[in-house]
Parts: structure tokens; C-alpha cells; sequence
């Protein structure tokens, strides 16, 4: 069984559920490891409640390791498997949060304690079964005076976005379409709830290698959705808008649309557009190699230098490039009969 020696801090009275209170060893038990990597461990298990035994399912434990609290742990996380035991069929993430590194807080209806802001948002989201493009959190448990634990779905065969591009390179314009349509649906989604992420690149995107579903991970960005300007980032600079390099001032949508523009840029060419502040309030990306007429219209059109000046979400999937569903060589066929024309490539980019 799990040596408890292996462990720094009392399981019984540190670590406990969300609502219910009780420790883990209370629930489960831990058996052999079968098998260990970059990640974490696996092992196999009991739920003390009915006996049933887990150790032919097949579930991963992947630590994010985002803060010292995490490295403190990272060696120390065998008894995290216990959660697993409540998800038999589904691969489980445990991402750590420690709480000197939560910069949102806020409070649920049924806690006495405040919880990060990314345990509100990821509930308001996974509520009602959530989104198939949407990572769900399937529960969360706090470690008392050091940080919280997020249980969370994790897809099979899946690679993170940025990985997935690494090693294929730029990928096809109907791959990149694939992929982006399932990105807005989701983000349409995520607004419904009264969320927005803050923070859409291609490592905040896992993908199932098999099936190239997506899904978006990771809000530890996020906020609630409003109307009015925010005046605090906390994503990727390099995704971000002009608006919030001049003035640390911006809107949801609009943001979330200029982060689409890159995102669909570094997609089809393999590589972001930007990389330094005056690039980015430049506003005009340089196709390094050959991209379709009508991919570089909405690329262009989702990095317009004004706000104002850039698609809804709504507008995007009607892009004629979104609506026609074809590859490079089908669209350029398409252009050689007087197809597709291009609506949005002209916009002048920003005068230094």
C-alpha cells in the first residue's frame, strides 16, 4: 500500500472535499503504482465504500506545475490518485493552485470561504454536462493554508495546441478551419455563461490527436463576462491587443477576437505574427508563406487595429472563408473560376 511517509503534511485533516468535508483516507485507499512519468504517478485503488477495485483503469494524473507550491508537492502527489477513483472511466487532471498565487477571489453560494476565481468560473461552466469544447472541472478540494486542488476531465490522446503545431509544422488550411470553428463555438459558449477566458493561445488548447476534437483548458485568466472595459490582463502579451499595449485598457469580445486573429495566424503559418509590443500596435502580419485569399481576410479582419473595426463571433463563422469548409488548393480552384472575394484584406495596417 502507499506509504504515508511519502507524505509531508497530514492527509486526514489538511485535505478536504468541497462540500462533503471528509479526508481522502477516509474514502479511499491506494495500492501499487503501476507505472509513473514526466506528469506524475498512477496507481491502483479501493474505494472503501463498496470495494471496488480500479487498478485495470486506465486514468492519468497530470500535475500542472505552474508555482514552488506545485514543486513542493510535485513529489508528494501520490495520494491525489484517491480522486481518480471517483471518475472510473475518465482520465483526471489535478491542477494545483497555491493560494500566494491567486491574483481573483470570490465566493460560492455554498462555501463559507472564498474560492479562486477560476473554481467559480470553471463551475458556472460545467454545469448542465458544459461544452464538448470546454475542459470540465468534475470537483475541487482545498489544502488547508496552502492551496486548492481542480479535478478535471482530461481527453484521451490529447496534446496541447502549441505541441501539436511543433511537430507538424504549419498545418493545412482545413485542418486550421477544423480546429478554429470548434475554438469559436466554444468561446460563443463560454460568453452564454457570463464567462470570458482572457486567454486563448495555442497552449490553452488541447486536441485529441485521433479525433482533432478540441478542447479550451486552463482559466486561471478568466473573469466574469461584462460589458464594460477592463483594466487588468493576466494572459499572454503576446496574444494581446493593441489597445492593451497603449492604454492597459480593453473589451471582451474584442480581445477575444484579436487573440482568434493570432491564434489562427500562428495555425496556418506556424508561428504567431507578433512578438514585440511595436509589432502588435503595427496591427499587420506578414505572411510569411503561401496562405488562401480568403484565410488571410479573416485573419486580417480579426487583428484590425480598432476594436471596433473587428468581428463578433457571429461574423466570424460567417466568413465566407468559415462557411466554405475548403482547403487552400479547393479555395484557390475557386478563384481561378472568379470564386471567393475578399472583403476585409485591404485594411490598411497602423502608421507608426
Amino acid at each position: 500500500m502507499l506509504d504515508k511517509r511519502d507524505m509531508e503534511f497530514d492527509l486526514e485533516e489538511e485535505v478536504r472535499g468541497k462540500n462533503v468535508k471528509e479526508p481522502f483516507l477516509s474514502q479511499y485507499r491506494c495500492g501499487p503504482l503501476l507505472g509513473s512519468g514526466g506528469f506524475g504517478s498512477v496507481f491502483s485503488g479501493q474505494r472503501l465504500s463498496d470495494g471496488l477495485q480500479v487498478n485495470n483503469t486506465r486514468l492519468c494524473l497530470f500535475i500542472i506545475r505552474d508555482a514552488p507550491f506545485l514543486r513542493y508537492y510535485c513529489s508528494r502527489i501520490r495520494f491525489l490518485f484517491n480522486i481518480l477513483l471517483f471518475f472510473l472511466s475518465i482520465q483526471v487532471a489535478i491542477k494545483q493552485i497555491a493560494v500566494d498565487r491567486v491574483q481573483k477571489w470570490t465566493r460560492l453560494p455554498d462555501e463559507v470561504n472564498p474560492v479562486p476565481m477560476e473554481i467559480a468560473l470553471l463551475q458556472q461552466l460545467s454545469e448542465d454536462g458544459g461544452h464538448p469544447g470546454v475542459i470540465r472541472m468534475l470537483d475541487w478540494f482545498e489544502v488547508e493554508g496552502r492551496g486548492f486542488l481542480l479535478v478535471m476531465e482530461r481527453p484521451p490522446h490529447c496534446q496541447d495546441l502549441f505541441d501539436f503545431i511543433t511537430e507538424r509544422g504549419a498545418l493545412s488550411e482545413s485542418l486550421a478551419l477544423r480546429i478554429f470553428h470548434q475554438v469559436v463555438e466554444a468561446l460563443r459558449f463560454i460568453h452564454s455563461r457570463g464567462v470570458v477566458h482572457l486567454d486563448i493561445k495555442d497552449e490553452n488548447i488541447v486536441i485529441d490527436t485521433r479525433t482533432m476534437d478540441i478542447k479550451i483548458i486552463d482559466f486561471g485568466s478568466g473573469a466574469v463576462l461584462k460589458d464594460t472595459p477592463y483594466r487588468e490582463f493576466q494572459g499572454t502579451r503576446v496574444y494581446s491587443p493593441p489597445e492593451w499595449i497603449a492604454s492597459q485598457c480593453y473589451e471582451a469580445v474584442p480581445l477575444t477576437v484579436w487573440s482568434l486573429g493570432v491564434l489562427l495566424f500562428d495555425m496556418v503559418c506556424g508561428d504567431i505574427p507578433f512578438e514585440h509590443d511595436m509589432e502588435i500596435y503595427r496591427a499587420c502580419p506578414s505572411f510569411t508563406r503561401r496562405v488562401s485569399k480568403g484565410c488571410q481576410s479573416l485573419i486580417r479582419w480579426c487583428l484590425s487595429f480598432q476594436p471596433e473595426d473587428r468581428p463578433t463571433l457571429e461574423e466570424i463563422l460567417s466568413h465566407p472563408w468559415m462557411k466554405a469548409g475548403n482547403d487552400k488548393e479547393e479555395e484557390e480552384e475557386e478563384e481561378e473560376r472568379g470564386g471567393l472575394r475578399e472583403e476585409h484584406g485591404s485594411l490598411p495596417c497602423q502608421s507608426l
